[in-house]
């Protein structure tokens, strides 16, 4: 995971300066975003292929797979080869996609069921601490030997991370073969996930909190502005967030076993909740200190909501119910980020910051209901008595 997400985080910065550099449209170079992400949004399907093959295997062939598809990009030399660059980043996102429900799975093999919070808090720690070097790397060796050298970078990456899955020491039973269509399997894990009383409402928190941090997100340039600094003051805010979470990845086993999944989320959300409404207030120490504060408590409902899928679903039906829940937790962000974009034209930033606050208070309000409370309530919801 460290090593190929050194990769990924670096290729992730360096194809859009690339796209840009080759065409000078900052709108081209966004889409490279956007093909990365875009095959998110049919997680559940392409899960699938992860609960019909062992895992492991599957794992190993993925990664041989991108660090094939990475050095195609050698031939890009002009505007008239772009379409390779997207082409490889959708390919990309797709196997990415079936790689983290095959790796989720594996993991609850791998893994003592009692350690999944810890093993799960890590892997959010070696996420985050990538992202806070990969990308300068990238950039450095962009700069260097150009897209070219990024991509040779990576699909070195790839062809590592394959060796380290080899070592790894898990027995797999072979898959029962399919004997429904691959629609009916796919609905199989959406309405284990749906009926599942403790798994609902914590996916369904985590999508709603990505949907307002996705808001939040798109508001950063406003607050940086607001702040009386240049564009370039948002990297500083950004890595002080990283820092965040790569210490909460190392507290989260503890804090699961002694807090509970619902709990744990919880009390991230109402974190995040003060920190975004924080931002409004426009001073260098607290906007600092809001990004940390985000930064811890934003991702505990992603690690509650990753470690409770393991535990609770059947090994059978782990791949595409991880890759269901992804999908619900975020594609969410996606819609966040285009609503907020569009929010921020048409008012104040100030007012949004304090709403989203709220809004992100009442969902970690919700979340800390019973289960019975909770399951009465979404009874009288008339959008959950017809989910379709």
């Amino acid at each position: 995971m460290v090593v190929s997400g050194f990769g990924t985080s670096a290729l992730w910065l360096a194809s859009g300066v690339w796209v840009r550099e080759l065409t000078g449209s900052d709108g081209l170079a966004a889409l490279c975003l956007l093909a990365m992400w875009a095959p998110t949004l049919v997680g559940p399907l392409l899960g699938t292929l992860a609960d019909r093959v062992r895992r492991k295997p599957l794992l190993i062939g993925a990664d041989l797979l991108l660090a094939g598809l990475l050095l195609t990009l050698f031939t890009v030399d002009s505007p008239g080869r772009l379409w390779l660059i997207y082409t490889v980043l959708f390919v990309y996102g797709a196997t990415g996609v079936v790689a983290d429900a095959a790796e989720s799975a594996l993991v609850a093999a791998a893994v003592d069921r009692s350690l999944l919070g810890d093993f799960n808090g890590l892997r959010m720690t070696a996420t985050e601490g990538m992202k806070l070097v990969a990308p300068l790397a990238g950039a450095g060796l962009f700069a260097a030997y150009g897209g070219p050298g990024v991509a040779l970078l990576d699909a070195v990456t790839f062809v590592c991370a394959a060796g380290l899955y080899a070592c790894v020491r898990v027995r797999e039973e072979r898959p029962e073969p399919a004997t429904r269509a691959w629609r009916a399997q796919t609905a199989e894990g959406a309405r284990f996930l749906w009926g599942h009383p403790g798994l609902r409402p914590l996916v369904l928190a985590g999508g709603t909190t990505m949907l307002f941090t996705g808001v939040c997100g798109a508001l950063v340039y406003a607050v940086v502005a607001g702040l009386g600094h240049s564009p370039a003051y948002t990297g500083t805010l950004y890595a002080v967030q990283g820092a965040g979470s790569v210490v909460v990845g190392t507290a989260s086993g503890p804090a699961l076993r002694r807090l509970g999944e619902r709990r744990f989320a919880a009390y991230g959300i109402a974190l995040t909740a003060v920190a975004v409404a924080a931002r409004a207030v426009p001073y260098d120490p607290v906007a600092l200190a809001c990004s940390l504060a985000s930064g811890v408590g934003l991702p505990c409902v992603l690690i509650a909501a990753t470690t409770a899928v393991q535990r609770e679903t059947p090994d059978a039906l782990l791949g595409r119910t991880a890759a269901t829940a992804g999908t619900l937790i975020f594609a969410p962000n996606v819609l966040g980020l285009a609503a907020g974009a569009a929010l921020v034209e048409l008012t104040d930033y100030r007012p949004l910051l304090l709403a989203l606050g709220a809004a992100l208070l009442a969902t970690a309000a919700r979340l800390l209901q019973s289960p019975a409370s909770a399951d009465r309530t979404a009874v009288r919801s008339p959008s959950d008595a017809n989910p379709a």
